[in-house]
């Protein structure tokens, strides 16, 4: 008997929006697939409304803070209720920018040259000459970034020196610490890895955007980007990527689904830039777009999401 499955949705991050939308593309999947499944918003009442529905297994389509970074892998674990992706330690070091550059690096795999700068440092210093110090070591253009947030949010791209100030003090709206990334001008590419102990990468996607940026209006709005299936790289290339995303996957310890995203350099060198362990699940994501090119339409790539979690 198939066990009755919690898609859990919404939260209380910046990116609610897009996770009620992809929450309620899988509870759509389930239902086409006969599942017993209820839609649950995720809010301080979540453990109550979990016992209520009787839930046996649930499905995480929360993004973003309390969803991806192990808050929620970690209250399921404690009452018993197994759960979609990877467990508590694989999201929070890849929810951190920072820390998956870290263990990236550690393991040998290629990321952007990049610094980390705590606010409270930053603010003794002074913001214009904590951009000195980054143009002292770095080299325009930059990549600013709130190192725990996704979709894009809190994220600058730094062309001009007036400009940096200014995205550090956006980042800082959203977290303590600022990630400052050498900007990789070049091809956009996002592998999709999809498995437990032997994870496979799905066909690879290239993304071109109209606006030159795949930010969140990119992301998000139909018409601003396209996803090139395969992408306009030599196979061996193609490859060399998914070896890459897979040993990414494993070297944090993910599990079930992730989706890796790179950027290629002129000279075709591959730079992992970020690790999703909750990637999209709406009409215009990623991971689905990769799945069908595979041959997995969506109920089925729900399904075998499923199958994972419950593996041992």
């Amino acid at each position: 008997m198939s066990p009755k499955i919690g898609v859990l949705m919404g939260g209380r991050s910046p990116e609610r929006e897009i996770s009620l939308k992809t929450g309620a593309a899988v509870y759509n999947a389930l239902a086409k697939l006969g599942r017993p499944a209820v839609k649950i918003d995720v809010g301080l009442d979540v453990v109550e409304r979990i016992k209520e529905e009787g839930i046996e297994l649930a499905f995480l389509a929360l993004h973003g803070k309390y969803g991806e970074d192990g808050a929620i892998q970690g209250l399921l674990e404690m009452i018993g209720v197994p759960y979609t992706g990877s467990g508590v330690l694989a999201s929070s070091l890849a929810m951190d920018k920072i820390a998956t550059k870290k263990m990236l690096s550690y393991e040998g795999l290629p990321t952007p040259h990049f610094l980390e700068l705590e606010n409270n440092a930053v603010k003794g210093l002074g913001l214009q000459a904590a951009a000195e110090t980054i143009y002292s070591k770095m080299e325009l253009p930059l990549v600013v970034k709130a190192p725990t947030q996704g979709s894009t949010i809190g994220i600058s791209f730094v062309h001009k020196k007036d400009d940096l100030v200014s995205a550090l003090e956006l980042a800082y709206r959203y977290d303590r610490t600022a990630l400052v990334e050498q900007f990789i001008d070049g091809r956009e590419i996002t592998a999709s890895v999809l498995g437990n102990e032997k994870p496979v990468a799905l066909p690879l996607i290239e993304i071109v955007t109209t606006t030159g940026v795949y930010d969140y209006e990119a992301k998000y709005t139909a018409g601003l980007s396209d996803h090139i299936i395969p992408p306009r790289i030599s196979r061996e290339q193609q490859e060399i990527i998914k070896d890459l995303a897979v040993r990414a996957f494993k070297a944090l310890g993910c599990r079930g689904l992730a989706r890796v995203d790179f950027m290629l350099d002129h000279e075709g060198n591959p730079f992992i830039l970020e690790v999703n362990t909750i990637p999209g699940m709406t009409a215009t994501s990623l991971f689905p777009d990769a799945a069908r090119a595979e041959g997995i339409e969506f109920p089925e790539l729900i399904d075998r999401i499923l199958k994972l979690a419950l593996e041992s």
